[in-house]
């Protein structure tokens, strides 16, 4: 399960940048094409937050949607793998959206 290591490092990274204030809230951005399950990295953060200045942050996932372009004709179109054809029959997609993972932003008191 690597969303406990991600879980882990959000937790520290937030708790670094926080420079001793308290971590209220979390925004995460997680790719659809990421394989990155949303609601363990939910779990995980919980345990790994506990005795850390993230303890009892909220935690707010945006989950990306998948997206990508045809090299062939142009268009954009919408995945949820990361292959895919397009309408005009080519499967030459390069994938633009849905893969990322990311702090997006975080809340301090």
């Amino acid at each position: 399960m690597h969303e406990l290591s991600i879980a882990n490092s959000v937790v520290e990274i937030c708790a670094e940048q926080a420079h001793g204030a308290r971590v209220r809230r979390v925004t995460l951005e997680i790719g659809q094409l990421s394989a990155v399950m949303p609601e363990a990295i939910r779990f995980c953060f919980d345990v790994c937050a506990k005795d850390t200045a993230v303890e009892g942050a909220t935690l707010e996932i945006v989950v990306i949607p998948g997206e990508a372009r045809c090299l062939t004709c142009g268009a954009t179109l919408a995945v949820d793998v990361p292959f895919g054809q397009c309408a005009c029959g080519s499967g030459n997609l390069e994938l633009v959206s849905g893969q990322q993972l990311k702090i997006r932003q975080m809340e301090v008191v």
